[in-house]
């Protein structure tokens, strides 16, 4: 009898983390898989994974729509709630024996407490990390309701063991996006084609063969600092435009303050004043990696910049707490919310090459996890501490 793995997918970074575990597991005959599209993941506004999915294909079994409109807190405390109740009806359908939860994020959240409640056996990927935000408080609330731990790291793997969670539930695999960085980072990049490939829009007079030289910037609320969301972007949105090199970027994620960011960006992008940037909705995730090896630095508060970036050795440049506690390589360097000191550290940064780290893995992740997945026999949900 195929034992059951439901797979809640939420956004463009949930897949991009847990892709190479999904066509690796679909390898194993006695596994079936319930992938779930929710979040973000099914919203034009962030970019519909629907069509990168089945190009992929990877067949999506549910969509559920959940995310509660209105740029504050109180949204994402809806949405948490909102998934919970389109979960439980998919997991009570479905059954399955285990159900996956992606690192720490509040639509993940949903996942976690939906599958222990059901007696769901929880697998839980990207655990005891340390960073900033609200993110923080998830990823612990997360790792203890699961069952099966997946840390990227030793540092982590420890945390987790500190935290009273059984050493025989912990297996130190890596990040899975790197296994996607590791198999771009010899790809060579045609900006036009990809560009031209993907929708996307930018201001000013630049032909699109100008930007053959570029940094990416990815910029997401923090959501324990909302009320400074607008004076935060606009320190960034000031060092970009007052800047002589070319930028790529990437609209924000679906966090409380994402509205207070993109109108901004509007507001500037109309005005003429960010011409030397091309804002880009939606990517696969092999070719946001591509343009990520192929780019002079990585601006803003993404981890991809600290994951996926150490890999290939990619210089970034990282914005504020959102991250500022994650361990970092020697590709990464801090930076306040100022734009002199933004402009001052891209410009000592720009275009060098650092070598490649493995602080988040080796690029072969998703093997790994799918073989351990595929062993598991005994669905014991039952917890205690272990110290």
């Amino acid at each position: 009898m195929k034992k059951k793995i439901a797979i809640t997918i939420n956004n463009r970074a949930n897949y991009a983390r847990i892709k190479t575990f999904i066509l690796a597991m679909k390898k194993y005959k006695n596994v079936e898989l319930i992938i779930i599209l929710g979040a973000s993941s099914v919203l034009e506004k962030f970019g519909n994974l629907e069509n990168i999915l089945k190009k992929d294909g990877i067949k999506i079994n549910h969509k559920i729509y959940t995310i509660v409109e209105g740029d504050k807190p109180v949204a994402m405390a809806k949405s948490t709630a909102l998934e919970i109740n389109e979960l439980s009806n998919i997991f009570e359908k479905e059954k399955p024996d285990m159900a996956l939860a992606i690192a720490d994020r509040f639509e993940t959240m949903s996942v976690a407490i939906t599958a222990s409640y059901m007696n769901i056996f929880l697998i839980h990927t990207q655990g005891g990390e340390i960073t900033g935000s609200i993110d923080e408080s998830v990823r612990h609330s997360i790792t203890k309701l699961a069952n099966l731990h997946f840390p990227s790291n030793k540092k982590a793997a420890k945390n987790i063991l500190k935290m009273g969670e059984e050493k025989k539930s912990i297996f130190i695999t890596g990040c899975p996006s790197v296994d996607l960085a590791r198999l771009v980072s010899n790809k060579e990049l045609n900006i036009k084609n990809l560009l031209l490939e993907n929708k996307f829009s930018y201001s000013g007079e630049y032909q699109i063969e100008d930007f053959k030289n570029y940094c990416i910037v990815v910029q997401h609320p923090v959501t324990t600092e909302y009320k400074s969301t607008k004076k935060q972007i606009l320190e960034t949105i000031k060092a970009i435009s007052q800047s002589n090199k070319k930028f790529l970027w990437l609209w924000p994620n679906v966090d409380s303050g994402s509205d207070i960011i993109s109108k901004q960006l509007r507001i500037f992008r109309e005005k003429g004043d960010l011409d030397n940037v091309i804002f880009i909705k939606n990517l696969s995730p092999e070719n946001f990696y591509i343009l990520l090896n192929n780019s002079k630095c990585i601006i803003g508060n993404s981890s991809v910049g600290i994951r996926e970036g150490a890999y290939l050795g990619i210089p970034c440049l990282n914005i504020g707490n959102r991250q500022n506690l994650r361990e970092k390589g020697p590709n990464v360097k801090n930076c306040i919310h100022n734009s002199n000191e933004i402009l001052k550290n891209l410009n000592s940064m720009y275009g060098k090459r650092f070598k490649k780290s493995l602080i988040y893995g080796n690029g072969q992740t998703g093997k790994k996890m799918a073989k351990i997945v595929s062993r598991i026999k005994n669905f014991k949900t039952q917890k205690t501490l272990n110290y």
